[in-house]
């Protein structure tokens, strides 16, 4: 039934690049605790889509951007987000006082949830405008960054000093803020850039499925 939408082997091949860049990222990494709170969420999204693809198939919209989250999260784990290598060469090249990856990852932590909430809430028909359809998937986005900052708490109290690589605040207090508001950011840019395609494809798949 998905093979009509989603080509078969395009899946395979982004099951092979996860893998990949899976093994590259457990391979000796900087700080192993910390890679495997990085990487946890991504193996936990491929489990669900392998159990969800044939039942509740995606756009390849969205299995494209759910992929690249999940690369940025294992370069992340790899290298720790204070420590990513081209991270550090645009610091310098700018002048800035730190590594700013994680800002990436918490744009990503808007970006692609607010697309992954967009698309369930359509094909579930939650809602019957698209007002309060945008509304409530940018809170659920900008939620999920606030239960993330959370749950980095959570392990700064539970494992002292060894969360400090998982934290990430590199010495800024207003991180925590800073993170949200990145993730808000995502959240929007993604809904203004890429509904329209989104909805294209919406279509499509829809069908593809009947």
């Amino acid at each position: 039934m998905i093979d009509s939408m989603i080509s078969t082997r395009l899946l395979q091949f982004y099951c092979v690049v996860f893998w990949l860049v899976m093994i590259w990222s457990a391979i000796a990494p900087l700080d192993r605790f910390t890679w495997l709170l990085e990487v946890l969420p991504a193996l936990i999204g491929f489990a669900l889509l392998a159990l969800t693809v044939k039942r509740f198939p995606l756009t390849p919209m969205l299995y494209t951007l759910i992929l690249l989250h999940c690369i940025v999260l294992m370069v992340g784990g790899h290298y720790t987000y204070a420590e990513v290598p081209l991270f550090d060469w645009f610091s310098e090249l700018s002048g800035a006082e730190r590594n700013n990856y994680d800002k990436l990852g918490h744009f990503m932590q808007g970006f692609v949830p607010v697309m992954i909430a967009r698309e369930i809430c359509q094909r579930q028909q939650v809602f019957r405008t698209h007002g309060w359809q945008n509304f409530f998937i940018v809170c659920f986005a900008l939620a999920l960054s606030a239960f993330y900052e959370l749950l980095e708490w959570w392990v700064a109290l539970a494992s002292g000093e060894s969360a400090e690589a998982f934290l990430g605040t590199q010495g800024y207090e207003w991180d925590t803020q800073s993170d949200m508001a990145f993730a808000l950011t995502g959240a929007l840019i993604a809904l203004l850039l890429l509904s329209r395609f989104h909805d294209r494809q919406l279509r499509t798949l829809e069908n593809a499925l009947k």
